[in-house]
């Protein structure tokens, strides 16, 4: 541990945590959501299979789950990094 991080009192050390936390369940929404357009978007092309608006929809939400997966993984990656140059933390925020 380097001299910052000693010099962190009890309230830095939790709010690094909460940050952490929160970090993570971001993270965990937007997976959740992007699992919820692809089984959608699914579900819409399986039921509808006749040509409607709404398996257009569906094909349109498929793509749209995957992007949203890797823009959470994006943005958890870089508000890992935002933490960790906030708090001068050298070791990997697990």
């Amino acid at each position: 541990m380097n001299n910052i991080t000693n010099k962190l009192i009890l309230r830095d050390h939790l709010a690094i945590g909460r940050s952490k936390l929160a970090n993570e369940r971001t993270l965990l929404a937007y997976i959740r959501t992007g699992l919820m357009f692809f089984v959608s978007g699914l579900s819409l092309i399986k039921l509808f299979s006749d040509d409607t608006v709404l398996v257009y929809f569906g094909y349109f939400l498929i793509p749209l789950s995957v992007c949203l997966i890797i823009w959470g993984i994006y943005r958890f990656i870089k508000t890992c990094k935002s933490i960790k140059k906030a708090y001068n933390i050298e070791n990997e925020i697990s």
